[in-house]
C-alpha cells in the first residue's frame, strides 16, 4: 500500500489532482467553524435532537458551530432528486435534454444549480426563523435585515459547497459531492469518540471492563458492517456472452466468449444519500411551524428514531435503488448491441428475450443490493436505542464513507494502471 502512495505522487497530473481534492476538502473543513453573523453557536447544541443530529453529521459539525456552511449540501442533493425525477418522461423537454448526451446533461446540471440555490434560500429562511424560535438567545439581533443575511450568508455557502464539488469532480479525484459528504462524516469520528467516553467511561469509572468488552464488541460490529458493504459494492453478477464466428474478407471476427458484469448494487450509495435528504426536507419545512398540529405530526412521526420514519426510509432506499440501477443499466440497449455484434447469451434467444433475461436477473440481484443498503441503514436507530447513545456515525455513515472510499480508490487505481503502476488491488 505504502509503494502505491508513492506511486501516486510519482505522477504529476495525479499527484497534482490528489493535492487539490485534499487542498478543497481543505477549505471546507475551515469554513465549517466560520459562523454566520449576529448568531451565538454557544447556545446550539444539535446533538439534543436526532434529526438535527444527522443533519449536523452530514455537515461535517457545521451545523453545529451554526457556520456558513450550516446546510451542507442537502438543497443540492435535493435539487437532483428532482430534477432526475422530472427527467423521466415527466416533462418532456427535461427527457429530451436526458438523451441528448453531455450537452443535455449540461442544461440539466444548470437547471439543478438554479433549484439548488431556490432550495437553499426556502431551508435558510426555515433554519433562521425555527431555531429562533426554538433556542431564545441564539440570534443576537432579531431585526428582519439580520435574518435576511443569515438566510443569503447561508444559502451562499451551499452554493460555495456546490461549485466546491463540482471542481473536485473536474479537477480532482473522485466524485465531489460525495467527497464533501464522505469528509463531513469523518469529522464527526473524534466527537463520536467523545460521546463515547463521556457516556460509558467517564460517569461510571468502576465498570472499566464492562465498557472495554462494550467498546471492542462496537469495533467487530464496525469491522463487520465494513466487510459486508465491500463485499456487497464489489458483488457482480457475471452473465455470459458469446460471439458468433464472422468472416469479412481474410479476417476473421468474433468467436470469443465474454461477460455482461451486472454489479449488485449498481447505485451505488445514492439511494441512501437521496432518501436520507428527501425525509430530511418536510421536517426542516415543519420546523418553522413549531406550535402547528401538522408541524407537531411531522416533527414527531419523520424523528429519525421513530417507526414510521424507519419504514419510510427502507421503502425510499429500495425504491432509488431501482430508479437509479434503471438509469445506469438499459437492458434493451444491452439486447440490441449483442445483437448487432452476432452476439448472444447461451441458452436464450437474442432480441426481446435476451432483454427480459437480463431485466430478471438485474431486477434479483438489485432486491438483495436494496435490502442490504435499507438494513445498513437502519442499525443506527438500533445502535442508539440498545445504548442510548446520541451516535449519529451509524450504519448510514459507515456505508457512505466505505462506498466513497472504494469509488475514489477505483479512479485512483484505473488512473495508475494506465501509467503502468500497480495499485492497490493485487
Amino acid at each position: 500500500m505504502f509503494s502505491t502512495l508513492r506511486n501516486i505522487f510519482k505522477v504529476s497530473d495525479l499527484r497534482r489532482r490528489v493535492l487539490f481534492t485534499l487542498a478543497m476538502l481543505a477549505v471546507f473543513r475551515i469554513g465549517s467553524y466560520i459562523p454566520v453573523p449576529n448568531v451565538n453557536a454557544k447556545m446550539f447544541d444539535p446533538t439534543q435532537n436526532a434529526f438535527l443530529g444527522i443533519l449536523n453529521t452530514f455537515s461535517g459539525g457545521a451545523l453545529q458551530n451554526f457556520s456558513i456552511f450550516a446546510m451542507s449540501i442537502t438543497p443540492y442533493i435535493t435539487a437532483s432528486i428532482i430534477v432526475q425525477l422530472l427527467s423521466m418522461d415527466v416533462i418532456p423537454k427535461f427527457a429530451e435534454w436526458n438523451k441528448e448526451g453531455e450537452h443535455g446533461r449540461r442544461k440539466l446540471a444548470q437547471i439543478t444549480r438554479y433549484l439548488t440555490v431556490v432550495l437553499g434560500l426556502i431551508q435558510a429562511i426555515g433554519f433562521s426563523l425555527s431555531f429562533d424560535r426554538m433556542i431564545p438567545g441564539l440570534i443576537i439581533d432579531k431585526s428582519v435585515s439580520t435574518f435576511a443575511l443569515i438566510a443569503i450568508t447561508l444559502t451562499a455557502g451551499t452554493a460555495f459547497l456546490m461549485w466546491l464539488g463540482e471542481q473536485i469532480t473536474e479537477k480532482g479525484i473522485g466524485n465531489g459531492i460525495s467527497l464533501i459528504i464522505f469528509a463531513g462524516i469523518i469529522a464527526q469520528v473524534a466527537p463520536g469518540i467523545n460521546s463515547i467516553y463521556n457516556t460509558w467511561f467517564y460517569p461510571h469509572p468502576e465498570r472499566l471492563f464492562l465498557n472495554l468488552v462494550f467498546v471492542a464488541l462496537l469495533l467487530l460490529g464496525i469491522v463487520i458492517v465494513i466487510i459486508g458493504v465491500i463485499y456487497v459494492q464489489q458483488g457482480v453478477r457475471r452473465i455470459p456472452v458469446q460471439y458468433a464466428k464472422r468472416v469479412v474478407g481474410n479476417k476473421s471476427y468474433g468467436g470469443q466468449t465474454t461477460h455482461i458484469p451486472l454489479k449488485v448494487n449498481a447505485a451505488g450509495v445514492i439511494p441512501v444519500i437521496f432518501a436520507t435528504s428527501l425525509l430530511i426536507f418536510p421536517t426542516t419545512v415543519a420546523s418553522w411551524f413549531p406550535q402547528n398540529a401538522v408541524g407537531q405530526w411531522f416533527m414527531t412521526y419523520f424523528a429519525p428514531t421513530h417507526w414510521f420514519y424507519v419504514t419510510l426510509e427502507v421503502l425510499l432506499i429500495i425504491g432509488f435503488t431501482y430508479f437509479y440501477t434503471a438509469v445506469q443499466i438499459n437492458p434493451e440497449q444491452l439486447a440490441d448491441n449483442m445483437r448487432k455484434n452476432a452476439g448472444y447469451i447461451p441458452g436464450v434467444r437474442p432480441g426481446k428475450p435476451t432483454e427480459q433475461f437480463i431485466t430478471r436477473v438485474m431486477n434479483r440481484i438489485t432486491l438483495a443490493g436494496a435490502l442490504f443498503l435499507a438494513a445498513v441503514s437502519v442499525l443506527p436507530i438500533l445502535f442508539t436505542n440498545v445504548t442510548a447513545l446520541n451516535l449519529y456515525f451509524g450504519g448510514t455513515s459507515l456505508l457512505i464513507v466505505v462506498s466513497v472510499a472504494l469509488e475514489t480508490m477505483k479512479q485512483l487505481e484505473s488512473q495508475l494502471l494506465q501509467r503502468h503502476y500497480k495499485g492497490f488491488i493485487r
